[in-house]
């Protein structure tokens, strides 16, 4: 008997469709691989030096608690109440497989099938994915004219079905930050409701200040509305050790726990004992590398101000430039295939983060240096031209 299986609601995964076309080139010229965001530089080598420790004791492939290494959690906290200027105890704190998996995870927690999720556009891929996979309905948050989110919108799409709202800041693929007093609006809206607000702030640090990203968790009743989820990959340049965090109220940890025991048990040890190094040996390692995404991002907008080849810059945040391409009545899909085999540049298209096609495509920064970023520049002239 043949397998037969299930056909899962979703798109295909937008990273294997980009990579996809690379197996169509044939000219073995450079590549300028803008597509996928993961940093290009080696882990800090105080979080080298603890893995590698790690990896030469016998207890450093067992299991750890499913919430997560201990140390991890109150080394997190800290890092919370510092960065937010509040109050934060472990008890707050899921330790994940990624990121990806901490929102799976508290989706999955929130919201049944046949419930509705508001997704601000252009949303997170995986978000809208899981969702639909899962048969949780994504209702769509038009963003407004500097494309951030509003408050004001997200109310009037609040529904009996809805079970959470949730917001990527900065913006994963826009780089949009969604600011602080805004943040709170969102917070008032979901409280109104009584559903959650989900923020995914993976590229927190990457911000262009030090202030604290939003004010929500010095309300002493925080836990009752907002879900805060954390990833490492991009902080401490650890992607492939897959390490996330969940930061909610313990009643929702609970159950969070019961799909983690199920899923994975725990989150891989060796990723967690690299992201405790991290946050407590390589602080300055840490700002430096946010003073170079710093530098990346004001050459990309410097290489970008002429528009080249009709290429315009709608916005560019943490690890990305959101970008307008200038074909009109060509399909986005289409100019980005162009774009890889023609002209050996690789990036996303925006259909990967929107329901419809708005002629838009992600660029990550962090694959690109200064000369990189002038490259792009360049072939994105003569593609236009």
């Amino acid at each position: 008997m043949r397998l037969r299986p299930r056909t899962l609601r979703q798109i295909d995964s937008p990273i294997d469709t980009a990579y996809a076309l690379l197996d169509r080139r044939r000219n073995g010229r450079p590549l300028l691989d803008l597509a996928q965001a993961a940093p290009q530089y080696p882990p800090a080598p105080e979080v080298v030096a603890h893995v590698a420790a790690v990896a030469r004791d016998p207890r450093g492939s067992s299991y750890v608690e499913i919430p997560g290494l201990p140390r991890l959690r109150e080394a997190f906290a800290a890092e919370i109440a510092d960065a937010y200027r509040c109050r934060m105890r472990p008890g707050h704190i899921v330790v994940t497989a990624g990121c990806n998996q901490a929102f799976c995870l508290v989706a999955s927690a929130l919201a049944d099938p046949g419930d509705e999720v508001i997704l601000a556009l252009p949303y997170y891929f995986n978000h809208d994915m899981w969702l639909r996979l899962n048969g949780i309905a994504p209702v769509y948050l038009e963003p407004g004219p500097d494309l951030a989110p509003t408050a004001e919108a997200a109310q009037a799409l609040v529904t009996a079905r809805t079970r959470a709202i949730v917001l990527v800041t900065p913006g994963n693929p826009t780089g949009v930050t969604v600011g602080p007093d805004e943040l709170a609006r969102f917070a008032a809206v979901a409280r109104r409701h009584d559903i959650a607000l989900v923020l995914d702030e993976t590229y927190r640090s990457f911000r262009d200040t030090e202030e604290p990203a939003h004010d929500l968790f010095a309300d002493p009743d925080w836990a009752r509305t907002v879900v805060s989820l954390h990833s490492f990959s991009k902080d401490l340049a650890i992607p492939g050790y897959r390490v996330g965090a969940i930061v909610a109220s313990e009643p929702l940890n609970r159950e969070v726990l019961k799909l983690l025991d199920c899923v994975a048990t725990c989150a891989p040890r060796i990723g967690q004992e690299a992201a405790w190094a991290g946050l407590t040996g390589a602080r300055e390692w840490r700002r430096a590398r946010v003073r170079e995404m710093a530098e990346r991002r004001e050459c990309f907008l410097a290489t970008m101000a002429g528009r080249p080849g009709g290429f315009e810059v709608l916005s560019a945040g943490g690890f990305f430039g959101w970008l307008r391409h200038p074909f009109a009545g060509r399909s986005t899909e289409d100019v980005v295939r162009e774009l890889a085999l023609a002209y050996d540049t690789l990036v996303l298209p925006g259909t990967a983060f929107l329901p419809d096609d708005r002629g838009t495509f992600r660029v990550s920064l962090s694959n690109a240096d200064r000369s990189a970023l002038t490259d792009f520049a360049g072939r994105l002239a003569v593609a236009g031209a």
